[in-house]
């Protein structure tokens, strides 16, 4: 009885064992739990709005659990994972691939958030737990969550594809957990090297050597300002052709449904899908367009035709088929004001301490840039775009390598000129601006040079005038030069201007100066009286001393 009762008293709770897998790795086990509340954030704040458009829709086709399913499905959607629909027309599954980037960035944001906050320790400033203990604990934490909303929604109608689904929401939750903790540490440069050392040899001398980061810096800002403008340019060009077809949009919104829940609901799914409504534009602009189905392609030369197109509000923008007017040639202005808007901040940015880039690394920062807004460019296309479907509708969206190769041609083309002409422009400016810094003294000596020959030229002229006047007047020396009165001489040595200040009515007469007198022999000095420091030169004795 003693034995089982000991045993009985030993034998740990599971509180206890709770504490101390907490105490044995804090960082851990705040990461898994940190990773779970951010998946869970995320899945409930989607499942309350289908839920809430499922209770305000007047003929609901399915009860909570295909609510549920929905909001399950859409939640794996948002982290790029294709879906599968299965009541189709045909009785064949389709896909619906295309992620709507508004829905993308609320996983990013919480996975984010979560990394900072497990790696800080909650309150405190300073990091308690290693990147990497947190980094794990927030990616397992969110990824036990996605899988069980995996095998959730495996069975509704919206079906993730599992290929799909164990590639992309890893990928995305790894990337987003590692920029939180390196925004936790600080942002150390230390970390962006250790990701440059796995390049080859050429580039990553190119890109750390020599003042390398300063140049990569400004070439990673110089690509966001231009991506930041294509999209924006393409939200734009969106928008105006809305505006300009305004009736089409009204009726395809008034076609599709009738109760004001569904056309909330339209509206609302209008309005996540207007990031890559931008990013479709911007395509657009730069050329190569977007595909509205295999074999249609929508750019400045030619158009898909209407009959093809669904009734939804953002295709009412898609511009009329057949070669386009002068206003779809003038979205060649987006691409143009990106490239510009690269080679200024290129042109412009001046490392400290130095006296400028050469002209050859000017243009090879500025084809960097060109670069790297090629490349957000290709990672945008490639989610904005996807499959809605098989046959006809399994190509939709802009083609990425398509709009990385024209924004690069675009972006390099434009940038480069335009820095390198900023950069001239900006030497030029610099050079004026040291040779305009004159000391005060020197301007006061300047100014006082300019003063002393205008008033020697100003005596000279009334000195003419006078003589003028007296109708000949005197004449100065034997040559018969005529004799200003009230003119004056320039003393070039002394760099003064000495007027004449009496008149002389009478002839200059010639003048001998007097002999030189003979130097007079110096005289020693008198003896002072009481002077014991003297010396007497009677007796030759030295002053006594002290």
């Amino acid at each position: 009885m003693t034995v089982v009762i000991q045993m009985t008293a030993r034998r740990p709770s599971l509180s206890s064992l709770l504490v101390r897998l907490r105490d044995r790795s804090p960082g851990l086990a705040a990461g898994l739990l940190g990773g779970a509340v951010a998946a869970g954030l995320g899945l409930g704040s989607l499942a309350m709005l289908v839920t809430l458009l499922w209770i305000s829709s007047p003929y609901p086709d399915s009860g909570p659990g295909g609510a549920l399913h929905v909001a399950s499905a859409l939640w794996l959607l948002a982290h790029g994972a294709e879906l599968v629909r299965a009541d189709t027309l045909s009785g064949a599954p389709a896909p619906v691939g295309v992620t709507p980037l508004l829905l993308l960035v609320v996983p990013v944001w919480l996975v984010h958030r979560a990394a900072r906050d497990a790696v800080e320790g909650g309150e405190e400033e300073v990091p308690e737990v290693s990147g990497g203990t947190a980094w794990a604990g927030v990616v397992l934490g969110y990824l036990g969550v996605g899988a069980a909303v995996a095998l959730y929604a495996s069975g509704g109608e919206l079906r993730p594809d599992w290929v799909w689904t164990a590639v992309c929401p890893p990928l995305l939750v790894m990337g987003a957990a590692g920029l939180g903790v390196w925004t936790a540490y600080g942002r150390p440069r230390e970390a962006l090297d250790g990701v440059l050392v796995l390049l080859p040899a050429g580039p990553r001398r190119l890109l750390l050597g020599g003042g390398g980061r300063a140049r990569l810096v400004v070439a990673a800002r110089a690509a966001g300002a231009g991506a930041t403008v294509l999209a924006g340019g393409g939200a734009l060009l969106v928008g105006v052709s809305l505006v300009w077809h305004g009736g089409a949009m009204r009726a395809s919104l008034l076609h599709l449904t009738e109760g004001w829940s569904g056309r909330f609901a339209v509206l609302l799914l209008c309005a996540t899908l207007v990031p890559n409504a931008a990013v479709w534009g911007a395509s657009y602009a730069l050329g190569p367009g977007f595909a509205l189905g295999a074999g249609h392609m929508v750019n400045p030369v030619s158009s898909a035709p209407a009959s093809i197109l669904p009734p939804f509000p953002l295709l009412a923008a898609v511009p009329e088929a057949g070669a386009g007017g002068w206003a779809n040639w003038a979205a060649g202005a987006v691409p143009v004001a990106a490239g510009v808007t690269v080679g200024w901040l290129v042109g412009r940015a001046e490392p400290a301490g130095t006296q400028g880039w050469s002209r050859g690394r000017t243009a090879g920062v500025a084809g960097l840039a060109a670069l790297f807004c090629a490349a957000g460019v290709a990672v945008l296309s490639a989610l904005a775009g996807g499959r809605l479907g098989v046959a006809t509708l399994a190509r939709f969206g802009p083609v990425w390598w398509q709009v990385a190769g024209a924004a690069l041609l675009w972006i390099a083309g434009l940038s480069v000129p335009t820095a390198l002409v900023l950069r001239a422009w900006g030497r030029r400016e610099r050079r004026a601006r040291s040779e305009r810094a004159v000391e005060p003294t020197t301007r006061v000596a300047e100014g006082g040079r300019r003063f002393s020959r205008l008033w020697c030229a100003v005596g000279a002229w009334l000195g003419f005038q006078k003589v003028a006047e007296a109708g000949g007047g005197g004449t100065g020396t034997a040559t018969g030069t005529p004799l200003m009165p009230y003119g004056g001489a320039y003393d070039q040595d002394d760099d003064v201007y000495r007027p004449l200040l009496a008149q002389r009515d009478t002839p200059f007469e010639p003048y001998d100066p007097p002999p030189a007198e003979p130097p007079r022999p110096q005289q020693p000095p008198s003896r002072p009286p009481h002077s014991p420091w003297w010396p007497d030169d009677a007796d030759g004795e030295d002053p006594p001393g002290p």
